[in-house]
C-alpha cells in the first residue's frame, strides 16, 4: 500500500516566502509492522549481508553484535539521496546496549546488492538491551515530501518570522514548527527531526558540515504533528510501527560527507 502525506493545510510559501528557498525534499519511509525479507527495503528487517563479511560488532562491548536498523535500496531513495558509484543498497546497524553518553553506536554500509551472493544470518540480539532500542521488523512505503526548516531556521530569520507564526496560530490554530515545517518520523535526507537545538557535525577530513542522511525517530508523529502529517491511508486507524523508544521519545540522526573518500559519517541524538 502507498502512503500519501496530505497537502499542508495552508500555503506555507505564500505565507512565509522567506522559507521557500530553504525547501528540501525528504523520503518519508513510513515503516509499518510486517514481514520484510532480506531482499526488501525495511526498518528492523533482515539484511542482505554477505556470508564472507563478518557481522559488525560493537567497539565498546566485546563480541556484542549490532542489530539491523534500516536497509534501503536505491530505487526506494527516489533519487533524493545520491548513492556511491557502484552501490545500490544502504544498510544501517547500531549497537542497542548502554554506552557512556551515547544511546547507540551506529554503522553505515553501502553495497551492490547483486554482488552479495550467499547471505549471512544475523546473530541473536545481545542482552541486556534497554527497551525500545531494537526496531521491530517493518516494511516501508517510501514517499517524497517537501519540508521546511524547523529548528534549523536561522535565528535572525526565525525572530523576523515569529510574529507571523504567532498570528497564523491565533487565526487558524496551525503551528509552523509542528504542523507545517519538518516532516516527523523515520526519513531519508531533508532536515533532521531535531527535538532541540541543531547540532550538525563537521567532517574531520575536510572540515565541511556533513549532509543529513537519515533520521530514525521513536515515533512517526507526536500528538501535534500527526494532525497534518498522518498519511491519508492511516487516518482514523491504529497502526504498529518500529516500536522504538530513544531517550524520551527522541531520535538518532545520521550524517555523511559526500566529498571525502569513503563517505565518512557521524551521528547525533536528542530528545524532548
Amino acid at each position: 500500500m502507498t502512503r500519501r502525506t496530505p497537502p499542508r493545510p495552508v500555503d506555507v510559501e505564500t505565507l512565509f516566502p522567506e522559507v521557500a528557498p530553504l525547501r528540501r525534499q525528504t523520503v518519508r519511509l513510513h515503516p509499518r509492522a510486517g514481514r520484510p525479507t532480506r531482499r526488501d527495503s525495511s526498518v528492523g528487517g533482515p539484511l542482505l549481508w554477505p556470508e564472507h563479511q563478518p557481522w559488525p560488532l560493537c567497539p565498546e562491548h566485546h563480541g556484542s553484535p549490532m542489530v539491523p536498523v534500516v536497509q534501503l535500496h536505491a530505487a526506494d531513495a527516489l533519487g533524493l539521496v545520491p548513492f556511491p558509484p557502484g552501490c545500490d543498497l544502504l544498510q544501517v546497524l547500531w549497537c542497542p546496549r548502554e554506552h557512556d553518553g551515547r544511546w547507540v553506536i551506529p554503522e553505515v554500509h553501502w553495497r551492490d546488492a547483486a554482488a552479495v551472493g550467499s547471505v549471512r544470518e544475523a546473530p541473536p540480539v545481545p542482552v541486556p538491551v534497554p527497551y525500545g532500542r531494537v526496531p521491530q521488523p517493518c516494511v516501508v512505503h517510501p514517499e517524497a515530501a517537501a519540508e521546511y526548516p524547523n529548528w534549523d531556521l536561522d535565528e535572525e530569520l526565525h525572530d523576523a518570522l515569529e510574529p507571523r507564526f504567532d498570528l497564523l496560530e491565533a487565526e487558524t490554530g496551525w503551528l509552523y514548527h509542528h504542523q507545517l515545517s519538518t516532516a516527523p518520523g523515520t526519513k531519508l535526507g531533508g532536515y533532521p527531526g531535531w527535538c532541540q537545538d541543531p547540532d550538525w557535525p563537521d567532517c574531520s577530513g575536510c572540515g565541511q558540515r556533513m549532509d543529513h542522511l537519515l533520521t530514525v525517530e521513536s515515533s512517526e508523529a507526536d500528538a501535534l504533528s500527526r494532525l497534518t502529517w498522518t498519511p491519508v491511508e492511516d487516518q482514523g486507524i491504529a497502526y504498529e510501527a518500529a516500536g522504538l523508544k530513544l531517550g524520551d521519545m527522541g531520535g538518532v540522526y545520521l550524517f555523511e560527507c559526500r566529498t571525502c573518500p569513503g563517505r565518512p559519517y557521524g551521528h547525533r541524538f536528542d530528545c524532548s
